[in-house]
């Protein structure tokens, strides 16, 4: 894509923003209200909204945080459940939607290939794809905001696994559930240990023959009650907006607890953990086989689980968990390294995803590649070099969508400061010789795998990717707007830098 071969009719917005999910729905409703002025537009490459909660149909699909917190801070969440399951989720996301009038702004179907941004001309030229009728077409916008989350959609990570060309039954991955996927009365094996496992173990029980959990590695496992009866009490007694706000505050306060609990103490944390484990599993049941991971809480997600239901799976004996490594698949199921067979009707790859951040669309600046690898995190939301654009990437250690309100205000605080000083473009500038580290700090296997294609993160802020949402909000929110790490520019700066070159040359 060149400069030369613009169309001068192109579509132009001031903001093109990219997923209609949770993320990008939050971007717009913040538009609308901190920058009206603004036109903008929501690229959808499905061809529905909400994101991982449209996408996702396997049983018992929910959230794994409270939607005290998980919510918008500006939209309170009613229902009585706390930890709430998908179609709920989505049915707040579109409310959201329609209430702020982002409907009419949100284009489906249209997926972003690649965006180069003109120096010149201080603007993206984007290109996009119709995934309808495979028609192509190009938009222009002086800023792209990247709501697309950070995992791949189409393609979710599934192992190789010997012989699985041999097994009689049916393999599927939970990110691609078939609508018709009838299990009643069959044994099925879930593969991995999760939260979409800890999902689908107690969810697929009650219909299954048996429901196997099959993990190689455990995780942490914790109860948590589906319903907060403080916030619920809280709502009655002080309304809606009211309650939701004090209940989102107690919420986070004590989200980070637990988190710096667990990292200052992490044999304390385990030992609790444990324990707890041991009070809802069954009398002699084998906690340290099944529930004992070899990393300390948190390093990697700890697994929530409503109302302890995997743990009443398990009493119950409709389900069980089986921590072994896969040799081959059979005709009849799993043949284990123990020499176990696990005998399947069914099995259910619950194997994570891949990452793919900004959803694959091919960046460049002036017609030069922009490999993501070579930048670094500028805030959490930009990447060093690369001139007016946004990404939003939320929490790994507490609720997505803390992180992103804060990246949301911080980005319209921005764009009001270059209206007011007559700047049309703005980057952030690297030290090179910076000492940099992976973009995200957490054990995940999703993320060690890909964490060599991922920007890097600096040593601290403005290069630090924080987790702490105590920190993002004195940084993002409470802190001046600018620093000395961003660059400007404007039209009127770069026509005298042009007479400076015509001059010298």
């Amino acid at each position: 894509m060149s400069e030369t071969t613009t169309e001068r009719d192109v579509q132009h917005f001031d903001v093109l923003i990219i997923g209609a999910g949770l993320s990008g729905i939050g971007a717009g409703r913040y538009l609308r209200t901190l920058q009206p002025s603004k036109t903008f537009a929501i690229l959808e490459a499905r061809g529905a909204s909400g994101g991982t909660w449209d996408l996702h149909r396997y049983p018992g699909i929910r959230s794994d945080s409270d939607l005290h917190t998980f919510g918008y801070e500006f939209k309170p969440w009613r229902d009585e459940q706390s930890i709430a399951d998908g179609a709920r989720i989505l049915s707040y996301l579109r409310e959201t939607a329609a209430e702020n009038g982002l409907d009419p702004m949100i284009r489906y179907h249209h997926k972003v290939v690649r965006a180069d941004w003109s120096t010149s001309a201080a603007r993206w030229l984007v290109d996009v794809e119709r995934t309808d009728t495979g028609e192509k077409l190009r938009l222009s916008a002086g800023w792209v905001f990247c709501c697309s989350g950070y995992y791949n959609y189409d393609q979710p990570h599934t192992p190789e696994f010997p012989g699985r060309e041999r097994f009689q039954g049916q393999v599927v991955h939970p990110q691609h559930w078939p609508e018709d996927l009838d299990y009643s009365g069959k044994r099925v094996v879930v593969i991995g240990s999760g939260a979409t496992a800890v999902t689908l173990l107690p969810a697929m029980a009650p219909k299954a023959a048996h429901v196997t959990m099959l993990q190689r590695t455990p995780s942490y496992i914790m109860p948590l009650p589906k319903k907060d009866p403080v916030a619920n009490v809280l709502r009655k007694v002080l309304g809606d907006t009211r309650g939701y706000a004090v209940s989102r505050q107690k919420n986070i306060v004590q989200q980070r607890l637990i988190w710096e609990f667990c990292q200052r103490f992490p044999k304390a944390a385990r030992t609790l953990i444990r324990r707890v484990n041991i009070t809802m599993l069954p009398k002699g049941y084998p906690v340290d086989e099944h529930f004992n991971p070899p990393y300390n809480p948190w390093e990697q997600r700890l697994c929530a689980v409503p109302n302890g239901d995997l743990f009443t799976a398990l009493r119950k004996g409709s389900a069980s968990i089986v921590t072994d490594r896969i040799t081959t698949f059979t005709e009849h199921g799993i043949l284990l390294e123990s020499g176990r067979e696990l005998q399947a009707d069914i099995i259910v790859t619950a194997t994570g995803f891949n990452l793919l951040l900004i959803g694959g669309v091919e960046l460049s600046v002036d017609g030069r590649p922009v490999p993501l690898d070579d930048s670094v995190a500028y805030r959490g939301l930009m990447l060093s070099g690369v001139p007016n654009f946004a990404l939003a990437i939320g929490y790994t250690n507490s609720s997505w969508t803390l992180k992103i309100g804060l990246i949301c205000e911080y980005f319209c605080k921005l764009l009001g400061y270059l209206d007011e000083n007559g700047y049309d473009t703005v980057w952030a500038a690297a030290d090179p010789q910076m000492q940099t580290r992976p973009f995200l700090d957490f054990g995940a296997g999703y993320v060690q795998r890909s964490l060599a294609k991922l920007p890097k993160q600096g040593p601290d802020s403005p290069w630090l990717m924080a987790m702490s949402y105590y920190v993002d909000r004195k940084h993002l929110c409470k802190g001046p707007v600018v620093d000395e790490h961003l660059r400007f520019s404007s039209p009127a700066l770069r026509e005298r830098e042009d007479k400076r070159a015509t001059t010298s040359a």
